[in-house]
């Protein structure tokens, strides 16, 4: 038996088509050509593979066992060549064939995977390089042009050539586990007391701070290389330490860590920036991947429906505040019960003086109240006006 020769994409094409639109006829409709012109291409398939891919001997064709297995490879062969096709007229249009991406650990990664999915969706033919590090070796990996961009906290000797760019800042706080001594002491941690319990602390593994400590207290420190394992010796009481609030938020609300109080806050901010080498252009990619991340430092504009709530409520604040204006039923009932007593001591002071009677003031409209007996104070009408 010879060996299978080497059939062609627009072989495989149609083959695919065949199956895909059930049919010589209704293939031939799709690819626009004769149903002459798609049997003899399928036939043709067959002898190069040497085997027989359709049962013809139905209505309609069926795939033979040989077919189903060859089907697959067809379609991921077919995918491969557009893949390719479509990466070659990106980079002819001078986008990116990867953009290189390294992270803080600081950073929430939640904002980065519905980032980093929202890229996938925009630039398909791209692939990422992404790679998280802290302190200053995520400044040391887009200086040495491993990476194009970073997403990085403030750090001291950065050099000139790195141009940045705020986008956010992240909450940090001071925690340790419940059963730590610490977490003992009610109301503001001492200093000095800090002083003599192991902190847990994040080591740069670059050169760029070396010899240089942030934020550390106490006098015994563990330098850890990520912040999973911070994490997880915090939670086990191993020391102490400050943690992003969005990675501890629901240990805390569990109770599984607690919140230290201490002389230096109980909260800081920590500002990140988009950085990236200034003497080199970021490609199309790459500046759609920055302006994602400095959108961060940006409010997030409100929706239709917001939008909608926030003009109801300001229309109700202001028929509330109309309304509040107004004399209260109350008021009015009592002017209208003085009224007759006060025209009857008019009356009188007039007759003993002489004097003509003032003119009757202009009556309110008596409001539509039932009945009541004297001495009794009446409600207030209940309003039926649509909140």
């Amino acid at each position: 038996m010879r060996d299978p020769g080497l059939p062609s994409l627009d072989q495989l094409r149609v083959f695919i088509a065949v199956i895909d639109h059930g049919g010589f006829a209704h293939a031939a409709r799709a690819l626009h050509r004769t149903q002459s012109v798609i049997s003899y291409t399928i036939a043709n398939l067959e002898q190069q593979l040497n085997v027989a891919l359709l049962d013809r001997g139905k209505r309609k064709p069926t795939l033979t066992e040989a077919g189903k297995a060859l089907l697959a490879d067809a379609r991921a062969v077919s995918l491969k060549v557009d893949g390719m096709r479509a990466r070659a007229k990106a980079l002819s249009a001078g986008l990116e064939a990867e953009v290189s991406l390294v992270v803080d650990v600081m950073f929430s990664t939640c904002k980065l995977v519905r980032i980093l999915r929202a890229f996938q969706s925009e630039f398909p033919t791209v692939s990422m390089r992404l790679r998280t590090e802290a302190l200053g070796a995520v400044t040391q990996l887009v200086a040495d042009g491993t990476c194009r961009i970073g997403i990085s906290g403030w750090m001291p000797g950065t050099p000139d050539v790195i141009e940045r760019q705020a986008c956010g800042f992240v909450t940090m706080v001071p925690v340790v586990a419940p059963d730590h001594p610490l977490a003992q002491i009610d109301g503001i941690v001492p200093s000095a007391l800090l002083r003599e319990h192991t902190q847990l602390v994040l080591t740069d593994r670059s050169t760029l701070t070396e010899g240089q400590d942030f934020g550390v207290l106490a006098l015994r420190d563990w330098r850890l290389g990520d912040l999973s394992s911070k994490h997880a010796l915090l939670r086990n009481g191993v020391g102490w330490g400050n943690m992003p609030l969005e990675v501890v938020q629901w240990d805390l609300d569990a109770g599984r860590l607690v919140q230290l109080q201490i002389a230096e806050g109980s909260s800081f901010s920590f500002p990140l920036y988009v950085i990236r080498r200034g003497d080199e252009e970021p490609g199309p990619a790459t500046r759609w991947l920055m302006q994602q991340f400095l959108d961060l430092a940006q409010p997030a504009p409100l929706t239709e429906r917001e939008q909608a709530e926030l003009a109801a409520h300001a229309a109700h604040a202001a028929e509330a505040s109309r309304w509040a204006a107004q004399p209260h039923a109350y008021h009015a009932l009592s002017e209208c019960a003085q009224a007759p007593a006060a025209r009857a001591e008019g009356a009188a002071t007039a007759a003993s003086t002489g004097a003509a009677p003032d003119k009757p003031a202009r009556r309110r409209p008596r409001l539509p109240t039932p009945d009541a007996a004297d001495g009794l104070a009446l409600a207030a009408p209940i309003s039926l006006r649509p909140r």
